[in-house]
């Protein structure tokens, strides 16, 4: 039976055998005995988005009071969840999402916590998921945005959305009514400065 850390969009944790291509963490929100979650769904403003191999160590999932193992589909979903690059692991991926960020948002030398300051008024509105309005039309938004309609959760690329599941995107056959923002309109800005987010194959098939 899958456990339940499968990270969506709208930033819920689901049980899913649907892995995904990054790992991460909101600090420890898990209880090592049973391997299910707390109550609370983070436990630190640094929430961060890792890769799921590094320098060849290995990790029992939720089998210790560390860390409790989240999972993404893609680096978009991690986003519009509200999570960040992570600076150990991910260093180079993290800078250059910090320069962006940067000039999305006409700020300089800002440090990871300023940046997790600002995502956790982002994507939280007590205790539950922010909706954004949406800055710009839903076909202009930049590659690797996610926004909400109804229950769904999309992708925006290349100007067309892309529908969400815990397997990957589909193609969309009716237009997107009154979607709301998900990604942290911070995030939203580095996209629109140039980051490139890793999104899942599916998005080319």
């Amino acid at each position: 039976m899958p456990l339940q850390n499968r990270v969506t969009p709208s930033g819920d944790i689901i049980a899913t055998p649907h892995r995904g291509l990054f790992t991460g963490n909101r600090g420890i929100i898990h209880d090592p005995a049973t391997k299910t979650l707390l109550n609370k769904r983070w436990s630190t403003p640094a929430w961060i988005t890792c890769v799921c191999e590094f320098r060849g160590w290995r990790r029992k999932v939720m089998g210790g009071r560390s860390w409790t193992e989240l999972f993404f589909l893609d680096e978009a979903t991690a986003f519009a969840a509200g999570h960040r690059p992570c600076f150990f692991c991910r260093r180079d991926d993290a800078n250059r999402f910090r320069s962006a960020w940067e000039q999305g948002n006409g700020v300089a030398k800002v440090l990871a916590r300023d940046i997790d300051a600002v995502l956790h008024r982002e994507r939280l509105d007590r205790g539950r998921k922010r909706l954004h309005p949406l800055p710009m039309p839903l076909n202009e938004l930049p590659d690797g945005a996610m926004v909400q309609a109804g229950d769904a959760s999309y992708l925006i690329a290349q100007g067309r959305p892309l529908r969400w599941s815990p397997a990957g995107y589909r193609e969309v056959e009716c237009a997107i009514e009154h979607a709301m923002l998900l990604t942290p309109p911070s995030t939203l800005r580095a996209l629109g400065a140039g980051y490139r987010p890793v999104l899942h194959p599916s998005v080319s098939q």
